[in-house]
C-alpha cells in the first residue's frame, strides 16, 4: 500500500491533493521506481480512491518531470533529469541562502530553541537508523529556517522545484557518514542563526546545500537505472 496516513490526518485537503502528496512521496522514496509503468486503475485500488484524483495527481507529477507519458506505450516514473537537479539546486540555493540572512536578523532564543529541538530528533533518528525519520526531519528543519525568514511562500515554490533533487537527497542518505556529515552542517548553520551572523548563517547553509551534489557521480554510479542518459 502506498502510504496515506501522513497525508489523511489533514481532513481539510481534497483528496486529489493527498493523492498528488503521496505519489510524489512514493516516487521520492523509490517506493515506485524509475521506468515502472504507472497504472491508473491499479493506484486507485492500492490508495482506495476513485481513479479522478489518480489522473489529476499525475498530470502534476508530470508537470514536476516525475512522470512522462510515451504514446500508445504507458505513464511511466521518470528517471532522474540531470539538468533538472541542476534546476532544482540553483532554485533552492538562491531561496534558501536569500531567507536565512532575514532569519539570522529575526531570529529569538525560542525560535533557535524549536530549530534545537529539531537538531536532537535528528540525532536520535540516526542513532536509531531512522532513515524515513531523518528524511522528515531534515525538511522540517529547513522549513522552519524558510518561515523564520517571514516569506512562507519560499518553502512552497522551493518544494514544488526540488522534486528530482529530493530524489537524490533521498537516496544518499544510506551511504556512510552521510547522516553524520548533514547534522555536523546542520549544527553550523544554526549556531550563525542562533548569532544573528546572517552572513555566516549564508555561507554555512550554502555549503550545506551543495554536499548533495558531490553525491551525484557516486548515484549513478550506483544505481545507472535511476538516472536518463549514459
Amino acid at each position: 500500500m502506498i502510504p496515506l496516513d501522513r497525508y489523511q490526518r489533514d481532513k481539510g485537503k481534497p483528496t486529489r491533493v493527498q493523492v498528488y502528496a503521496a505519489l510524489r512521496d512514493a516516487i521520492v522514496r523509490g517506493e515506485l521506481e524509475p521506468g515502472q509503468q504507472l497504472s491508473e486503475n491499479s493506484l486507485a485500488g492500492r490508495i482506495g480512491v476513485s481513479r479522478t484524483p489518480i489522473r489529476e495527481a499525475i498530470g502534476r507529477l508530470r508537470e514536476d518531470r516525475l512522470v512522462e507519458t510515451v504514446p500508445q506505450l504507458g505513464t511511466f516514473v521518470a528517471r532522474v533529469n540531470p539538468t533538472a537537479i541542476g534546476d532544482a539546486q540553483f532554485i533552492r540555493e538562491s531561496l534558501e541562502c536569500a531567507a536565512i540572512r532575514l532569519s539570522a536578523q529575526v531570529a529569538k532564543e525560542e525560535d533557535v530553541a524549536e530549530l534545537e529541538e529539531n537538531l536532537q530528533g535528528q540525532d536520535r533518528a540516526r542513532a536509531a537508523g531512522d532513515l524515513d525519520s531523518f528524511y522528515l526531519l531534515d525538511d522540517s528543519f529547513h522549513h522552519a529556517l524558510c518561515d523564520l525568514s517571514g516569506h512562507l511562500s519560499v518553502w512552497i515554490v522551493s518544494e514544488r522545484a526540488k522534486a528530482h533533487l529530493n530524489r537524490i537527497r533521498r537516496l544518499s542518505l544510506g551511504m556512510p557518514n552521510y547522516l553524520d556529515e548533514m547534522i555536523s552542517e546542520h549544527r553550523l548553520v544554526l549556531d550563525a542563526v542562533a548569532a544573528n551572523d546572517p552572513d555566516l548563517a549564508e555561507r554555512h547553509l550554502r555549503e550545506h546545500l551543495r554536499t548533495v551534489l558531490r553525491e551525484v557521480p557516486r548515484m549513478r554510479a550506483e544505481h545507472p537505472d535511476y538516472f536518463e542518459g549514459p
